[in-house]
């Protein structure tokens, strides 16, 4: 089971994604997280990675993709994974293709996630976040029990730095400019099933993930 996650920066992906993993039992893999795990481990592909992160500069499709390669051979991804963050570029989706069609596998479906604008710079403005344990809020949606405090691990919670509306309203134009002809690759396989989360029409993520775990059921 391969299943791949896309939308904007604070449409939900990451909610969608880990309450699929509960109820799929297969793991939530972030590029986000192999760029971390092999560069605390310092491995050749970690190494090469954080010299172009070191320097503020996108880490190149070739070693991206190897990253990936990478954690898809590892136990718990036998049964598939749920991919959050990869591909990002056609050429990316294409060498996933490539990499699965070798395990004669595929991609079983494509989470397109949209929500309006106006809701996600909100949402990502009331984001906090537990540098310890890495669990995240949001001050309206769901807040901890105490205020500015993690419910998990007892840490105080952050804004990230990157969390303005600025920054956001850049992020997601970038997004949008990278990621349509994405979208349009698996359009045209019928892998993509599009979905809007937001509150203006009470649709959460968790009502994404129901409908999900039905179509795959057909």
């Amino acid at each position: 089971m391969i299943i791949i996650m896309l939308g904007a920066p604070g449409t939900g992906k990451g909610t969608v994604a880990s309450l699929l993993a509960k109820e799929l039992g297969i793991p939530q893999v972030s590029t986000g997280d192999i760029f971390r795990k092999n560069i605390k481990e310092k491995t050749e592909l970690g190494k090469l990675a954080e010299s172009y992160i070191s320097k503020g500069n996108l880490v190149p499709d070739d070693v991206t993709i190897d990253l990936v390669k990478s954690r898809l051979k590892e136990s718990d991804a036998k049964e598939g994974v749920i991919l959050d963050g990869f591909p990002r570029t056609v050429r990316q989706a294409e060498e996933l293709d490539k990499i699965l069609q070798n395990n004669q596998s595929e991609v079983d479906i494509v989470i397109n996630l949209v929500t309006p604008e106006e809701e996600i710079v909100e949402r990502i403005e009331n984001r906090r976040v537990c540098p310890e344990c890495k669990a995240v809020y949001n001050l309206k949606l769901n807040p901890p029990s105490q205020e500015g405090i993690c419910d998990k691990c007892g840490h105080e919670l952050v804004q990230r730095k990157d969390d303005n509306v600025d920054t956001i309203k850049s992020r997601i134009k970038t997004y949008i400019d990278v990621t349509s002809p994405l979208i349009e690759y698996y359009e045209k396989k019928e892998k993509l099933y599009t979905a809007e989360v937001s509150e203006r029409i009470n649709r959460l993520g968790s009502d994404v993930e129901k409908d999900v775990i039905e179509l795959l059921k057909k």
